[in-house]
């Protein structure tokens, strides 16, 4: 996070914030609540692929977002790719910043443009991220007293899955999504992350899926594994019930997991609902080659890239 002060106040005016994407290393969907979502258990972790968001303080009280597609999503990709990435109130970093300003009783407005380089509709968590983040800033820009716990409480109102996204690093999720347990000891693994032109919905994905009630518990045993660096141990836990509704749904997901396996990726797996899918790999070499391949296959989307330690509070000046 990079910041600016204001020359006339000393304080805080303009802040420059990254967004990571997350991946589900596993993800089991449990039994169906009476609210109606489905309970589950997931080890999510921080990759380093970011959306950047750029905030200044409008003292009129003004709001308003400016979206821009950079890196991979530049140029043609972004119509296929981060087409549905609204720039109004649909949009949760407006949404969020909103939120925060109504509960904290704050007169001052933003104005904000978002980078998009996290592909929209593909289980990344792109919006989730960006809206962590943006309530994150916004209080460092109003100068409020909330802590990251409170932060995190307000997000839980927007989303089931932002609340991960204040921990700081690769957490067990449960319930909704809204119950994080931070882990440390992760290793920096490297990824390569592949989209399909075409997203999934969420919600169709969820209707579509048995529930997994038989992985409870995974999550746990194969967070002890990726700590203890038994790759071989963690492999056969790295499971996405969402998998075969999404592959089933939309046939260039089963298509791209079959495209991993052949170029021998070492574990294919859909994160979140899709429609991205993953690899972690033994090697940067090995990841550059397996990235190399699924380019020459002609996949709009791939990223190598790794496992990050994320520290939202950590600041350096501009």
């Amino acid at each position: 996070m990079m910041y600016q002060r204001s020359p006339q106040t000393g304080v805080i005016d303009q802040i420059v914030i990254d967004a990571p994407a997350k991946l589900n290393f596993s993800l089991a969907v449990l039994d169906r609540r009476h609210d109606g979502f489905h309970e589950i258990e997931s080890l999510m972790v921080p990759v380093s692929l970011y959306d950047r968001l750029h905030m200044q303080r409008c003292p009129d009280g003004e709001f308003s977002l400016e979206v821009v597609f950079a890196g991979r999503l530049a140029g043609e990709l972004s119509h296929s790719l981060a087409c549905d990435v609204p720039d109004d109130d649909r949009n949760l970093v407006l949404r969020a910043a909103r939120l925060l300003a109504e509960r904290a009783n704050v007169e001052a407005g933003l104005r904000i443009r978002l980078e998009k380089h996290i592909p929209s509709g593909a289980g990344l968590g792109g919006g989730s991220s960006d809206a962590a983040s943006t309530l994150f800033a916004a209080s460092k820009i109003w100068n409020l007293d909330w802590t990251k716990d409170q932060l995190a409480e307000l997000s839980a109102e927007l989303g089931s899955d932002i609340p991960w996204f204040f921990a700081g690093s690769a957490g067990l999720v449960h319930g909704r999504g809204e119950h994080v347990t931070p882990i440390d000891g992760i290793p920096a693994l490297d990824v390569v992350i592949a989209c399909p032109s075409d997203g999934l919905s969420t919600a169709k994905v969820y209707a579509a899926c048995e529930p997994d009630v038989q992985r409870r518990g995974e999550a746990a045993s194969l967070t002890r594994y990726l700590q203890e660096n038994s790759i071989r141990q963690a492999l056969p836990l790295m499971h996405n019930s969402l998998q075969q509704p999404a592959r089933t749904l939309t046939p260039s997901v089963d298509a791209l997991l079959s495209d991993m396996a052949k170029y021998d990726a070492l574990h294919p797996v859909l994160t979140g609902s899709g429609s991205a899918c993953f690899s972690i790999c033994r090697t940067a070499k090995e990841a550059s080659q397996l990235a190399a391949c699924l380019e020459s296959a002609g996949w709009p989307y791939v990223c190598p890239t790794r496992c990050a330690a994320r520290q939202m509070d950590k600041a350096c000046l501009e």
